[in-house]
């Protein structure tokens, strides 16, 4: 379950429906993460692009493992424009045990932010400059991969 919006998310209506959703699935284990822009390096936000189609297959391939320990992940994330102090990313795991649901929330912000085709831009000026120093590049992009 990939959510993708424009603009900023809303945490609590977002967390409050999934809870909802899942609320009669009989999961012992509902460990949300939510992702927040910070002020730093005087910028006024982030913007986000979103390769769509990869991150759709990432997200795939983090369910069917999920799936494997009988647990789901959701995840929300935002398109454009997020101002300082709203949140632009929320994952969540379900599970039926809590070691399960500790682990995949862990494993996969860390993948996340590693491997998702998602290119942040800080907003700064009223310019949108590419946060290059805190991007990283995506293995196996590029005109030199492998």
């Amino acid at each position: 379950m990939l959510y993708l919006y424009d603009g900023a998310l809303d945490v609590p209506k977002i967390l409050k429906d999934w809870y909802e959703e899942e609320a009669k699935s009989n999961y012992g284990a509902y460990i949300p993460f939510v992702g927040t822009v910070r002020a730093e390096d005087e910028i006024d936000g982030l913007s986000f692009d979103i390769y769509e189609p990869i991150l759709e297959s990432w997200f795939q391939a983090w369910q069917e493992r999920a799936k494997a320990k009988g647990a789901i992940i959701k995840m929300a994330h935002s398109r454009g424009d997020v101002m300082l102090h709203e949140s632009s990313y929320i994952a969540a795991v379900f599970s039926p045990k809590r070691r399960v649901a500790l682990e995949f929330i862990d494993t996969f912000v860390e993948d996340f932010k590693a491997s998702a085709p998602i290119w942040k831009y800080d907003l700064k000026d009223g310019k949108r400059i590419y946060a290059k120093d805190r991007s990283t590049a995506i293995k196996g992009s590029g005109l030199l991969a492998k």
